[in-house]
């Protein structure tokens, strides 16, 4: 059993209607300026944890290559929460410095609930060198 607290018990109503997407403004100074950065959702968690996959089926290997960009792609946003990128600009998002990258990755990580042993877990099971996965030129 659970002890009762002070914590209200939510409703399907309060979940559903609950305003729990996050958004943060990171600094891109590199880029001239800054970047909202807001957290995904779980329908967009999953496509982002199957897109790193390559190879579905056999000999399985993580993208790390694509995997900061495409993140940053699906949490960089205007401010009222619309995307500016879509799936067509991970490659381009690719090209872009690292230093903005990744600090954009690593804020789109905290607010979506993505950390560093969700990742390990990603790579568990995986044949070969699991981390060793990049995607073609």
């Amino acid at each position: 059993m659970f002890a009762k607290g002070k914590s209200k018990i939510l409703t399907r109503e309060d979940i559903l209607q609950a305003e729990d997407i996050l958004k943060e403004l990171v600094d891109a100074h590199e880029w001239g300026g800054d970047v909202w950065v807001q957290g995904i959702t779980g329908k967009e968690r999953g496509k982002f944890e199957a897109s790193v996959i390559l190879n579905p089926g056999a000999k399985q290997k993580l993208n790390m290559v694509d995997m900061r960009a495409t993140l940053c792609s699906l949490a960089i946003v205007d401010e009222d929460g619309k995307k500016l990128f879509t799936p067509v600009d991970v490659k381009a998002l690719n090209e872009k410095s690292a230093a903005p990258l990744d600090r954009i990755f690593t804020v789109a990580q905290r607010l979506s609930g993505l950390t560093e042993d969700d990742v390990k877990e990603l790579a568990e099971g995986l044949e070969d060198n699991p981390l060793e996965g990049s995607a073609s030129d």
